[in-house]
Formats: structure tokens, C-alpha cells, sequence
């Protein structure tokens, strides 16, 4: 069931970029742990957030992260049974595609320039916003 919360996919480096606290998008994660939009993850989506962010912090910061978010009110976990394919630059990209669509999310937020394939689909139809987009949108 859908609330009236902006429901969003986060594409991983967006993600892993509003961990870090001295980011300018850090304003992402803090929103999140206040509840002002819901997450949409996966298995795979979490799975890909965890391999990403162990690059650049502790297996405990990984962890500790990836606990408090799976406990937030505001995540939505989305099975999927279809499978687009619409990115074949960067196949593992599709994940995100397919949980945008599925859950009817209302952005996937994303600086990957290979998303930008999707503007040219005619169905489904996407809300694609940058990141720079996302913040704007969160400090109205």
C-alpha cells in the first residue's frame, strides 16, 4: 500500500554518498532517518549498497548502517517479477529499473549516466532525477 510519502529507489553512489557526514548530500541519508521519504530496496539493491559501501568504510560501519536502515519505518521492500533489461550498458544497473517500476516509486534518483537510456522508453514511463534534484526537493 502506498503512502503519501515520496516513495524513492536510490541508485547505490547516491546512496554512499549521502553517508558521509561533511557531504553536501548528506541532507539524503538525514531525511531518511527522518522518515520524510520512503526507500525502496531489494535483496540485490542491499546486497549492491553493502559490496559498495565496504570499499570505503569498516565491515562494522557496513553493518551498522545496513541495520538501522532495514529497522526504519519508512523502507519499503519490493519483490519483483519482471525483468526489464532496458540498460544493457550496464546490465546490473536493471535492478533498480525493475524495483522503480514495480513499486511504483515516485523518483529514481540516480547520476549514473547510463539511466539516461530510459528517458527515451516509451513505456514504462520514469521519473529520473539527479541527485542535485533530490536535494532540492527534500529541503522545500
Amino acid at each position: 500500500m502506498k503512502t503519501n510519502k515520496l516513495r524513492v529507489v536510490l541508485d547505490t553512489n547516491v546512496f554512499l554518498v549521502s553517508l558521509a557526514d561533511k557531504s553536501p548530500y548528506s541532507i539524503i541519508f538525514d531525511a531518511l532517518l527522518d522518515g520524510k521519504y520512503e526507500l525502496v530496496l531489494h535483496n540485490e539493491i542491499i546486497t549492491e549498497y553493502e559490496e559498495v559501501i565496504e570499499k570505503r568504510y569498516s565491515k562494522q560501519i557496513v553493518n551498522d548502517v545496513l541495520e538501522l536502515i532495514l529497522h526504519l519505518e519508512n523502507i519499503y521492500r519490493q519483490d519483483v517479477f519482471y525483468q526489464w533489461n532496458l540498460i544493457e550498458q550496464d546490465p546490473d544497473d536493471n535492478k533498480f529499473v525493475d524495483v522503480y517500476v514495480a513499486s511504483q516509486a515516485d523518483f529514481l534518483v540516480t547520476n549514473d549516466r547510463y539511466f539516461s537510456v530510459l528517458k527515451n522508453v516509451p513505456f514504462p514511463s520514469f521519473n529520473l532525477i539527479k541527485a542535485e534534484e533530490f536535494l532540492d526537493i527534500l529541503t522545500k
